[in-house]
């Protein structure tokens, strides 16, 4: 027995340490409650756990919830009270508000001294800046992060992945089940199991729901043997009940049956075709008696049905009882046989299930993975076992403080894992703090348990408190919710709630009351108004017809009020003020889906737009996933014409008929179709299905063409939906085709709950909102329908699985039901359909209007329990005779009421800016710098990288870029093709030298043919490649002139291709730096000027090949440029005149920057005159010239100095710079 004392809750007062239940309504103020608590904590404030007395800190204040929305919400919560309560611990605090006056309280009674104010607000700051890191989250991320960081101690593995789809696994395991057990079974058994399962994906959709709820699994070793035994069993009884009936004298029935029938057709009473159909029946119940046929043929139509005493009653016309013979209460028996036939079903999946989830944790444990369910089992298992005492200790240590968010939610593993962990031994040194309201516990289908929360009251029946006014409703409508509850507690044994009266009794709250007055028609309207929707000739209405009807005069009412609003006749009074009713001040509350098409539907009828959202329909159910499936698949397979059709053919790409026909009998559309799913083929592989996607919808139009259909939003938020949840699990899969198999699977098992798949709301502006009633739990809105308050779902015996509790509290799941536990169960259903009623009603501000139909089992549905046994119309006048608040109206009148929205202001044209913006910091390079100064560009920098493709384009802008042209006899290298491929192949090839090691390439002649044979196949260069390979052996073994020697690239033994460098540009100015390099490089000579402008951010770049000879170092770039058709032309003049022209000294002095810069780091000793060797241009094309091609230069000390001290932002000295040398 529970005790009914409650205590209200004074937030300021309750102690901070030992274990407390609150229990908020609805609209109480829970969240607002939690905040206030946590200031407290932060402060250290009134009795806390011990050694916390100067406050708790955010990493160890342990607060719960149950989703992760929730879980933000409450962060940001907490964050803003925390800085709302330093703001009152100011000097300069405001006047207390509403939302403050509990925060000055605190400050003026507890902290009165003002000297304590800055240690208070520098610990509510610190607190509030910590909130990312404060040990807010669910419960399944909390028992992740404990058996992660306690590993020893809950003997968990280090490293355990967390599954959230355990789809895969579980099909492994139903497959291996099939091939274990079905396929060895006997020809006729395994008729028997396909009956049931056709394939392995068939048994494991029956055996998800049961994983976990079925009591201990049976072991293993008794598994093995007994499912041929357990079909077997059931065949037997079978027969044995089946012998019975054969054994009756049918034979001699059939003649005294006909006599009989031919009596009463002459008298009348018997149709002569009713006759007939009795007559053809018997040959088939006669071959039955003699087969093995388990029952007759034909058993269910009327020609049997009429030989049973209720069949007779019903079609024998005239006066006089029906005629009685044994062999119509024989086949009446043979009927109820026939309903109740023995079957291995429930056995076999007890069977399947117990083998199956031993096979599942086996192969988890062979993967190291977990699923959410483990995370709660694991840590449980863990505080129960042998080092439990001490995972409790290090645990509370950790967190001294646990708040528990929405408790009413819990389950016993959660429930016994908190009450393990706060035990009462420790209650001096730790705080563990329930909040929830068990009238609100609607979760049962996700394993929440009121019993679980009643057993956590009974822990607690002293420090029990409650949050009894509410602050989200008008008074009226509170006034109004308190009736309904009060009368059902009055006039129903059982109370209001069905669920242990003392436990759980209704309990009044007060109102606080809104500013605001809701108005209709110019005047204050009922906060509460039922629908009646009763049946004229007194039988039930059929509950598809009600439906329909009760969501047109919904959606007609809604329309009417919105014209109202727009006539400002509707809305929200505070004095002389009236904020007109808009749409999205409109909520109507469903149960499923049906009901949300339903009332959408009539919406849209009246010009009413809306949106659906549900936190169980999952965003695979849509129709779109299906067509989606169909995109990828010809996106993967483009070439196979089937699926090209098929995907084009998909309701979403809307292609007309002639589009379609145009693939079998255009040669060239089919053509460019299949080039343009190529090219989506390309892209999924190069960028990933997501952005593969994007392309698709964008080139065939399809959200343009969404949007301007009424759902078109819901469409597309899911197609993207779906295309966002493939990309992230194309991260964990190889290929295409890897994903699709994974999407399939995803669709044939859409009943699988992830929260990630749920459907995502598409818009809420000024729309009106359709919600389950389950996603509307902890939401509030100005105004709520729920026109489907009478619907019900009774369980019963024929159900496959049915979970009741027992005597002790304790859950139980069967699958082959009595008649006692399909009572029970039902009784449970009725009891969380009466929560669920709750939170609908308690969702509105202003008003609410419930739709109450006479459909069948409305006395089954939970305003059906609350009206007591009267019938509907009476129920609902004596409800509403007891407050003024409450009235009953005849359902709306069916009117053509058309909502004409405002209209939207029209966009005008997009603006464009008329200035260009420079950025302020930026990644330059020399290619930047150099193209800019040629061409003129408007922007003074491009964002680009340098890199061998855009530094050759820089190199051959201003040459032709020519077809290859076949070689003469002793063709050389000036004949080569010149441009920006033929430099890039150039750089390329020799990049491969250096990462082979030149003198490698050199001794392996055959691995550079290979490489030349290769990279000229793919240009079509293969006239080129034997003149190739004696040029690149040529320019990697001729002896360059470096230094005071010369060296060939096959001598060389250190260097490094490609280095790349990054270094710091501190507005550098360009004319500055340009002016510098000109002054004191290549004698001063006349060049191209760089465009003036700033260089701000960071310059990188690649070195072809840095390079040490001599004990100096050398940085040294390839050219390809054309100076000339022979060798001569490659002079010193001609060289220098190109580096001037290309501006390459700008290029060079950099790298050479960038080396000084490096060598300093990396020298000891560095000397830039002793170590620097300078910049060495190779002119590969003059590699036979005199001088080699080679034009070589070392920029002065000075100069490099200068411009090192320039880039870290310090303003060039010119005297400081001496004269220039070549």
């Amino acid at each position: 027995m529970i005790s009914t004392d409650r205590h209200e809750l004074d937030p300021l007062t309750l102690a901070l340490n030992g274990r407390a239940l609150i229990e908020a309504s609805a609209g109480t103020g829970k969240t607002f409650t939690i905040a206030f608590l946590y200031v407290r904590l932060v402060l250290g404030h009134g009795a806390v756990p011990e050694q916390q007395s100067a406050g708790v800190l955010p990493p160890n204040i342990l607060v719960v919830t149950f989703t992760e929305a929730a879980t933000k919400e409450l962060r940001d919560r907490i964050r803003a009270r925390l800085m709302q309560a330093a703001s009152v611990f100011s000097e300069q605090a405001l006047e207390p508000t509403a939302d403050t006056d509990m925060l000055f309280q605190l400050r003026d009674h507890s902290f009165a001294d003002p000297q304590t104010w800055p240690e208070c607000r520098k610990k509510l700051l610190l607190a509030a800046e910590w909130m990312d890191e404060a040990a807010v989250s669910t419960i399944h991320s909390w028992c992740h992060r404990m058996l992660s960081e306690h590993a020893f101690d809950s003997g968990s593995l280090f490293r355990l992945s967390l599954e959230t789809d355990q789809s895969e696994l579980l099909l492994q395991a139903a497959q291996d089940y099939w091939r274990t057990f079905v396929y060895p079974l006997p020809l006729p058994l395994i008729d028997e199991v396909l009956s049931l399962w056709s394939q392995p994906e068939a048994l494991m959709s029956a055996v998800r729901p049961l994983l976990g709820k079925l009591q201990q699994p049976t072991p293993e070793r008794e598994l093995q043997s007994d499912l041929q035994d357990i079909i077997a069993d059931v065949t037997e009884q079978r027969q044995q009940a089946v012998q019975a009936l054969k054994a009756y004298p049918w034979q001699q029935w059939q003649t005294e049956v006909e006599e009989l029938l031919a009596q009463l057709k002459d008298d009348k009473r018997l149709h002569g075709a009713s006759r007939n159909a009795m007559l053809k029946s018997w040959p088939a119940l006669l071959e039955w008696v003699e087969s093995a046929q388990l029952l007759p043929a034909g058993l269910e139509k009327a020609g049997l049905t009429n030989q049973t005493p209720q069949g007779l009653e019903k079609i024998l016309k005239g006066e006089g009882e029906a005629p009685q013979h044994p062999a119509f209460n024989a086949i009446a028996e043979l009927q109820a046989l026939a309903a109740q036939m023995p079957t291995a079903k429930a056995a076999m999946l007890a069977h399947a299930c117990s083998w199956i989830s031993q096979r599942l944790e086996f192969e988890k444990c062979q993967h190291a993975q977990m699923s959410f369910d483990d995370l709660l089992t694991r840590l449980d298992d863990a505080l129960q076992g042998g080092r439990g005492s001490a995972l409790a200790a290090t645990i509370r240590r950790q967190f001294p403080v646990a708040l528990i968010d929405e408790f009413q939610d819990t389950d016993p593993v959660q429930y016994r894992i908190f009450d393990t962990v706060y035990d009462a031994e420790h209650q001096n040194t730790n705080c563990l703090l329930m909040i929830g309201d068990p009238k609100q516990a609607i979760y049962g289908f996700r394993g929440a348990d009121i019993y679980t929360y009643l057993q956590a009251r009974r822990s607690a029946e002293q420090t029990t408190y409650t949050l009894a006014t509410n602050y989200r409703s008008a008074a009226g409508m509170v006034d109004a919710v308190n009736t309904v509850f009060e009368y059902a507690e009055q006039h129903r044994p059982e109370g209001a709630f069905l669920v242990d009266r003392e436990g759980l009794p209704f309990t009044a709250v007060k109102a606080h009351g809104r500013p605001q007055q809701w108005w209709c028609d110019e005047q204050p309207a009922a906060q509460l108004t039922f629908w009646l929707q009763a049946s004229d000739d007194g039988k039930e209405l059929a509950k598809g017809v009600s439906q329909q009807q009760m969501a047109d005069s919904c959606a007609n009412e809604i329309a009417r009020l919105l014209q109202l609003g727009q006539q400002h006749k509707a809305g929200f009074r505070s004095g002389d003020d009236v904020t007109p009713l808009q749409p999205q001040d409109i909520a109507v509350l469903v149960n499923n889906r049906i009901e949300a098409h339903s009332i959408r539907s009539a919406l849209s009828d009246r010009g009413v737009k809306s949106v659906y959202l549900s936190d169980r329909d999952s965003v695979l159910h849509c129709s779109e996933a299906f067509e989606l499936l169909t995109w990828l698949r010809a996106c993967a397979e483009p070439r196979v014409l089937s699926y090209l059709r098929a995907a084009l053919a998909t309701p979403t790409l809307a292609r007309s008929w002639q589009q379609l026909d145009a693939l079998l009998s255009d040669e060239s559309e089919l053509e460019r179709i299949i080039e343009t799913f190529i090219h989506y083929q390309q892209l999924w592989q190069r960028q990933g299905v997501l952005p593969m996607l994007r392309h698709f919808l964008m080139e065939f139009d399809v959200p343009a063409r969404l949007l301007a259909q009424d759902d078109g939003e819901r469409r597309l938020t899911d197609i993207l939906h779906l295309a966002e949840l493939l990309q992230q699990d194309s991260q964990q899969l190889e290929g295409e085709h890897a994903l699709l198999r994974h999407f399939r699977q995803l669709l044939n098992d859409a009943n699988s709950e992830q929260e990630h798949r749920t459907l995502r709301l598409e818009s809420d502006a000024g729309l009106v909102k359709v919600v389950t009633v389950h996603k509307s739990k902890g939401l509030e809105y100005p105004l709520v329908f729920l026109p489907f308050a009478t619907s019900a779902r009774p369980l019963t015996q024929q159900a496959n699985m049915l979970q009741y509790h027992d005597d002790d509290g304790q859950l139980k799941t069967v699958l082959d039901p009595s008649a006692e536990i399909a009572q029970q169960a039902d009784q449970e259903r009725l009891a969380e359909d009466v929560r669920k009623l709750y939170v609908a009603l308690t969702r509105a501000r202003f008003a609410t209007w419930v739709g109450a139909a006479e459909v069948k089992d409305w006395r089954h549905s939970a305003l059906g329990y609350l009206l007591a046994p009267a019938d509907l119309a009476q129920g609902l006048a004596d409800l509403c005779a007891q407050q003024s608040s409450l009235q009953v109206l005849p359902m709306p009148q069916e009117e053509a009421t058309v909502y004409q929205p405002a209209a939207e202001m029209a966009l005008g044209p997009a603006r464009v800016a008329q200035r260009t913006v420079k950025e302020n910091w930026w990644i330059s390079s020399y290619s930047a710098l150099e193209y800019t100064a040629r061409a003129g560009h408007n922007t003074v920098f491009a964002l680009e990288f340098e890199d061998a493709y855009g530094q050759n384009l820089t190199d051959e802008y201003d040459q032709v870029v020519d077809a290859p042209e076949q070689p003469k006899v002793q063709a050389r290298w000036h004949q080569f093709p010149r441009g920006a491929e033929a430099g890039t192949f150039l750089h390329d090839i020799l990049e491969w030298c250096a990462t082979q090691g030149f003198a490698n390439v050199v001794a392996d002649p055959a691995a550079l043919q290979q490489q030349l044979q290769k990279r000229c196949q793919s240009r079509g260069w293969q006239v080129w490649e034997s003149d190739l390979q004696r040029w690149i052996t040529l320019l990697l073994t001729q002896p360059l002139p470096i230094g005071d020697g010369s060296v060939s690239l096959a001598q060389l033994n250190g260097y490094q291709a490609e280095m790349e460098f990054w270094f710091e540009s501190s507005s550098v100015s360009l004319s500055a730096l340009d002016q510098s390099v000109s002054a004191h490089t290549l004698q001063s000579a006349d060049r191209p000027q760089i465009k003036a402008g700033q260089l701000n951010g960071m310059v990188k770049g690649f070195i072809d090949l840095v390079f040490e000879h001599q004990q100096r170092f050398y940085v040294l770039d390839y050219k390809s440029n054309v100076l000339g058709e022979q060798d001569l032309d490659y002079n010193l003049v001609n060289m220098a005149n190109m580096i001037l022209n290309k501006r390459y000294d700008l290029q060079f002095v950099l790298y050479v920057l960038a080396l000084h810069r490096l060598l300093k780091v990396r020298l000891p000793d560095y000397d830039y005159q002793r170590h620097m060797g300078g910049a060495v241009y190779f002119f590969l094309r003059g590699v036979q010239a005199p001088g080699h091609g080679v034009f070589a230069h070392k920029p002065e000390q000075s100069l490099i100095e200068s411009l090192d001290q320039l880039f870290a932002g310090v303003p060039l000295v010119p005297e400081k710079l001496s004269g220039s040398e070549l």
